[in-house]
């Protein structure tokens, strides 16, 4: 074959020696985040006994190794329970998102990240949106799941928008969106922090659903061999197709630009006032026990 193709062996072994174990750890990865997602309390033993069943080549420790890399590793319920993120000693605050009654732009940002599958190996993309109009406003990627990587998409959102004190900025527990570098750049632009409840994503519903769609409306549609080519077609779907184009239901089958659009004519851009908040209500008990 190599005579045939003019190419000769030693080019040919080192191609493979240097391609082939690439692409079969990247697919073994990619098993590893599929069971581990459909079998979330699962730990590394039960995953690597489902891998073999598969056909998979890999043993327990290789298994545990990867998991500890992309943060796959299960979760143990605990006998309490706990009052903050059990994966970090970083201070976490209550779920506002959930009270607020919004009326205008930059009164909540939602935020979130998710990986992303390359030819060769896994990338992570962190995204904001404005919650009222659904736009995303700052996203970045990233090689690494660090807080570099959400302070990116932060500081790109705090450039675009230029929000007043007293927006709320709502994400889950992670280290990343709790970690002093994140929380000091918010505090520092006068945000209100919230996060979600532990093991609740509907807690952060819209950040999810933008998530879904970018992967099933261009991520999946198309492999990816580099970050620097999944960046722009990301660019791309978010610049042209998602903001100004696409289409929601929960915005009147407005675009995200032009239901902004709409929202600014005639408004008084010195008017601005944070989420009023919205708390449920229990029925008054009268004093001999039956209900007012």
């Amino acid at each position: 074959m190599c005579e045939l193709a003019g190419v000769s062996r030693a080019s040919f072994y080192r191609h493979w020696e240097e391609r082939e174990p690439a692409a079969a750890e990247t697919e073994l990865r990619g098993a590893i985040q599929r069971l581990a997602l459909a079998h979330r309390y699962y730990g590394y033993r039960r995953i690597a006994v489902v891998l073999q069943r598969e056909g998979f080549v890999a043993g327990a420790k290789k298994v545990r190794r990867l998991m500890r890399e992309d943060n796959l590793l299960a979760i143990r319920r605990r006998k309490f329970v706990a009052t903050t993120d059990s994966n970090h000693s970083f201070r976490v605050w209550p779920n506002l998102a959930q009270y607020l009654e919004l009326s205008d732009i930059n009164q909540l940002w939602v935020a979130d990240f998710t990986f992303v599958r390359l030819e060769e190996e896994f990338v992570y993309l962190a995204v904001i949106l404005d919650a009222y109009s659904r736009r995303v406003i700052g996203w970045s990627l990233g090689q690494a799941m660090n807080s570099d990587l959400v302070v990116q998409a932060l500081k790109k959102a705090l450039e675009e928008r230029r929000p007043l004190p007293g927006f709320v900025h709502h994400s889950d527990q992670g280290s990343q969106y709790a970690s002093m570098e994140y929380v000091d750049l918010l505090e520092a632009n006068g945000a209100v922090l919230s996060m979600s409840h532990p093991g609740c994503p509907w807690e952060n519903g819209r950040c999810e659903s933008f998530i879904k769609t970018l992967k099933h409306e261009e991520i999946d549609a198309r492999p990816y061999r580099t970050m620097e080519e999944l960046a722009a077609h990301v660019e791309e779907f978010i610049e042209r197709i998602y903001n100004p184009v696409r289409l929601h239901s929960a915005l009147a089958y407005l675009s995200p630009v032009e239901f902004e659009q709409r929202q600014e004519r005639g408004k008084d851009a010195a008017a601005w006032l944070p989420a009023s908040m919205s708390f449920p209500r229990h029925r008054e008990i009268s004093s001999d026990g039956l209900e007012g």
